[in-house]
């Protein structure tokens, strides 16, 4: 896990700088905008530093990492002069967090002490391992990772939408763009598909164990059937995709296949490989079975060899 968290750390420096060095760079208009966003970035990472660390929670991040996009997007969009594409692109990232967020707030993560909620629970077996039980290499952790890393990252993976504002753009939309926001929307409602098979099973099978009822097929305790049969971590494969897919816009609008805003997408989906890993560790410790789905079904992409670890 740690030199997973140290990779990260790693590329969050060097993937955009060697992205920048592709096809045209930022403008005087979108390096203002970058500018002028860069105090709203400052500012999370700092809300969610103090906070986590007086709350003693560690997932402030994870309360705003539906919502916080959808004000970036509708911002730069403004900044932007409310480009078509840009304001398609942040309706598309409006829907994405909406019903994120609904998923998020149904498992009691909000309350209205804004600071304390559900805590991811990987979080506390982190702070349980040598070399993160320490109080202050926790409190640097929580910066420089938990608040600075994955706050910088939600604000990366919304850049594409300033690509439509670049050098000898064509502003119109067109089928592709279409094209493209037809995919995302589905990403979106398969996404909600696979938490919403979650959310049933874990929903059931907490009320079979209170009321001291039989699990019977609860009993694994874990949900492998649905979209879970087909791959390990659907919600988290159409997450990636749903940004990968954003990214695509700033292809339609650039012509070119690496720009300068690939950086988000590419470090999420080295995020969410982390991600897995460390919920698959805990996974397979807590549930005997989850070692045999785990040779049999894949863990992203489906229907590839079995035995995806």
């Amino acid at each position: 896990m740690l030199i997973t968290i140290l990779l990260l750390i790693f590329t969050v420096i060097v993937v955009p700088y060697v992205c920048i060095s592709y096809g045209l760079n930022p403008n005087d208009v979108q390096d203002a905008i970058l500018y002028q966003m860069t105090f709203s970035v400052g500012i999370v990472i700092a809300y969610c530093f103090f906070v986590g660390e007086l709350a003693k929670n560690n997932s402030q991040v994870d309360k705003i990492w539906s919502i916080i996009p959808i004000y970036y997007v509708w911002h730069m969009t403004c900044m932007g002069g409310w480009d078509p594409r840009m304001v398609l692109m942040s309706i598309l990232v409006t829907i994405w967090g909406v019903r994120l967020t609904y998923n998020f707030a149904r498992r009691g993560a909000y309350q209205w002490k804004f600071w304390a909620g559900e805590e991811d629970y990987r979080w506390e077996v982190l702070r349980s391992r040598p070399g993160f039980n320490n109080k202050f290499v926790w409190m640097i952790f929580n910066l420089f990772f938990i608040s600075g890393y994955q706050s910088v990252l939600i604000f990366l993976f919304t850049l594409p939408i300033l690509t439509s504002l670049g050098d000898d753009v064509n502003h119109s939309l067109n089928w592709i763009d279409y094209l493209l926001a037809l995919v995302y929307v589905s990403c979106v409602v398969i996404e909600y598909i696979a938490d919403q098979q979650q959310y049933d099973f874990q929903t059931e099978k907490h009320r079979r164990m209170k009321a001291g009822e039989d699990l019977g097929e609860y009993a694994h305790g874990f949900v492998s059937t649905g979209l879970w049969s087909i791959v390990r971590h659907p919600n988290y494969l159409m997450e990636q995709t749903i940004w990968v897919v954003f990214y695509l816009f700033s292809v339609n609008a650039t012509g070119e296949w690496i720009n300068w805003s690939i950086g988000g997408c590419a470090l999420l989906i080295i995020l969410f490989k982390g991600s897995s890993d460390f919920s698959e560790e805990l996974s397979a410790g807590k549930y005997p079975a989850y070692k045999e789905y785990q040779s049999s079904v894949p863990r992203f992409i489906p229907f590839t060899k079995r035995k995806s670890n």
